[in-house]
């Protein structure tokens, strides 16, 4: 028995790595280089020096603004515009990524049997929870850093780029540390993701509250995404508060290793629920198997789907107030039609948003079946009467509607809340559902793409969050990196009529449909045609 703890630690990074090599770049890229890509046109849109000093003012008095970004310290500049911006969102992400890394390089691998196997040979015991804290820490510092350095070269002051960069990091390395422990608690690795993210929703919600109501503005304190904001990136910075998140994530951290002295491979501190000895009733096919499996992050999504359309569609009245009083701003509103047809590029702009993210989710449901595949739980099924399409059957079914029922439960109350604020609940839910769900088809090929690289390359399965990444930053930030549209067109996304302010053209839609239809049809023939495992 080996006396060194962290003995192997070297070479399941490297594992680590290699298994993520496709994932983690995408990640980083993608929440590095989102901040900078806005700060080079705030000097065309705010000319003036009175024109920048009125934001600060203005966003300040809008408090469903502070309930998404953070409060705004000081926007006269291009570096503290871009931080209000994403200085709340960029580490909510971050955070995600995080989980989902230390997670999958532990839990995870606990609960496929791999470690297992590895521990009965020459490893430390606390190699394998090393490499999952070092592999989520350097998907924090990797995103870090290259904020850093995207946001120096877009020209704002070093010092407030390396604020930023670091505030990131540290809250990246903060939920490390959380998922670390809720890897311990939890006996298997979607519970532990799901105790992880929801104390990562619960900081959000504190932070908004706290930034929103300034008589509790206290709250903000108790979140580590609030005190990334409290760092005042190029508005004073308090390099002190860096000092609150680093101290928590090493508090955070040791708590993670004390606790895996206390449990055994395989088994959590928290044991899972023994169940019946026979099967219930209605746990008597493969729908009713997948419904199980899935109605835990199902409902979790949907739920949050919920509070988004809520909070957006509140938003959506007073975008207006976002743009300034920037003479560029106003002759921008004018030639796109006033501040009607502003409103609609931005609910627009939301079904958008909407779709992106369910298509997460859907990726999400459809990698369930590999994950099922790899745990050996699905060989012994298929060995029943139950077929190859009739066992996938179920999880697609939340793959493909399930992201549409979330899409709809979050237009529907954006359109209500739209609609109360503007008293014309009657058009504006119509409206908004009809903008949102045109993006479905673009969800579906985003799905298609996964279940092709599932029923063909199944090892590289995970992929599909490469996909669906590039998508992301192809739609939302391609018009802003100014890409080429050709390159753009690349997202499924990008070809959606705009609705409601576009005209809406069938076409498109059409051609997305049938796409997704074929990448579906053939993965799933690829599926029926090789070896399980």
């Amino acid at each position: 028995m080996t006396t060194n703890p962290l003995l192997g630690t070297r070479h399941l990074v490297r594992l680590a790595l290699r298994r993520d090599r496709i994932v983690l770049p995408v990640w980083i890229l993608l929440l590095g280089a989102i901040p900078a890509a806005v700060a080079g046109s705030y000097a065309e849109l705010y000319k003036t020096e009175a024109e920048r000093q009125s934001l600060t003012t203005g966003m300040a008095a809008n408090p469903s603004l502070n309930l998404i970004y953070g409060p705004p310290f000081d926007l006269s500049d291009a570096g503290g515009f871009t931080v209000w911006r994403y200085g709340t969102l960029v580490p909510f992400f971050l955070a995600m990524a995080c989980i989902f890394t230390v997670t999958r390089h532990t839990r995870q691998e606990e609960d496929t049997g791999r470690q297992e196997l590895l521990s009965s040979g020459v490893l430390g015991r606390f190699a394998a929870l090393t490499a999952g804290v070092v592999t989520g820490a350097l998907t924090a510092a990797g995103t870090g850093l290259l904020t850093v350095v995207a946001l120096a070269g877009a020209g704002v002051p070093v010092s407030g780029a390396v604020a930023f960069g670091a505030a990131i990091a540290l809250v990246g390395l903060v939920f490390t540390a959380v998922g670390a422990i809720t890897a311990q608690l939890a006996e298997y690795a979607r519970t532990a993701n799901g105790l992880a993210m929801a104390v990562l929703g619960i900081a959000f919600l504190l932070r908004a509250v706290g930034d929103a109501a300034k008589d509790v503005g206290w709250l903000s304190w108790l979140s580590p995404i609030g005190w990334s904001t409290q760092v005042r990136p190029f508005a004073g910075e308090r390099w002190w508060v860096l000092g609150l998140l680093l101290g928590t994530a090493i508090a955070l951290g040791a708590v993670a290793y004390a606790l895996s002295t206390r449990r055994d491979v395989g088994l959590g501190l928290l044991p899972a629920r023994p169940g019946p000895a026979t099967a219930a009733p209605g746990l008597r096919s493969p729908l009713a198997l997948a419904w199980r499996l899935h109605r835990g992050s199902f409902l979790g999504w949907t739920l949050a789907f919920a509070v988004m359309g809520a909070l957006f569609g509140s938003l959506a009245a007073g975008i207006g107030d976002v743009m300034g009083e920037s003479q560029a701003t106003r002759e921008m509103l004018a030639r796109m039609g006033g501040a009607d047809q502003i409103v609609d590029a931005f609910l627009g702009t939301l079904g958008q948003i909407f779709a992106i993210i369910a298509s997460m989710y859907g990726v999400q449901a459809a990698l369930r079946m590999r994950a099922e595949e790899v745990a050996v739980r699905v060989e012994p099924l298929l060995a029943t009467r139950v077929g190859r399409l009739r066992w996938t059957a179920g999880h697609l079914l939340f793959a493909l509607l399930g992201s549409a029922v979330m899409m709809a439960v979050a237009a529907v109350l954006a359109g209500l809340l739209h609609g109360l604020r503007v008293s014309d609940v009657a058009n504006q839910v119509p409206s908004v559902l009809g903008a949102t769900m045109a993006q479905l088809p673009a969800v579906w090929v985003v799905l298609g793409a996964t279940v092709l690289l599932f029923g063909f390359l199944p090892k590289y399965a995970t992929v599909a969050w490469a996909v669906a990444g590039v998508c992301v930053m192809l739609s939302l930030f391609g018009p802003v990196l100014q890409l080429s549209q050709v390159v753009q067109n690349i997202s499924p996304f990008t070809h959606v009529p705009k609705l409601p302010g576009a005209e809406f053209t069938a076409t498109p839609l059409l051609w997305l449909a049938g796409i997704s239809v074929v990448a579906l049809g053939v993965g799933l023939a690829g599926f029926r045609r090789r070896d399980i495992g």
